[in-house]
């Protein structure tokens, strides 16, 4: 396997991590004030940490696609598709880090 093929494993369970922190915030939020605004919050937390965990199963746990994308997806692809896991993971723990305050 390939190093990107786990910094994209780490990156994606990382924003799993990051986005149940959030939902944690926002269901406690909504369960208090009951605004579209935190509603909207959560759905976006929900779905996207939905994205995250079925990016991360196939990553894991799918034989095929993840021998395929360990072993015949280029590095230059690799380091294209990393990316976008991990510059959402900074702007996870970003929005994380402001929510939580």
């Amino acid at each position: 396997m390939s190093l990107w093929f786990d910094v994209a494993r780490v990156a994606h369970a990382l924003n799993v991590l990051l986005l149940a922190g959030l939902g944690y915030v926002w269901v406690r939020n909504y369960l208090e004030f009951r605004s579209k605004h935190t509603l909207g919050l959560l759905l976006f937390s929900v779905f996207l940490l939905l994205e995250n965990a079925f990016a991360l199963y196939i990553y894991m746990f799918d034989g095929v696609l993840a021998a395929w994308f360990a072993t015949a997806v280029p590095a230059i692809a690799w380091q294209g598709l990393m990316m976008l896991p991990l510059f959402e993971a900074v702007g996870l723990a970003f929005l994380l880090w402001v929510t939580w305050d």
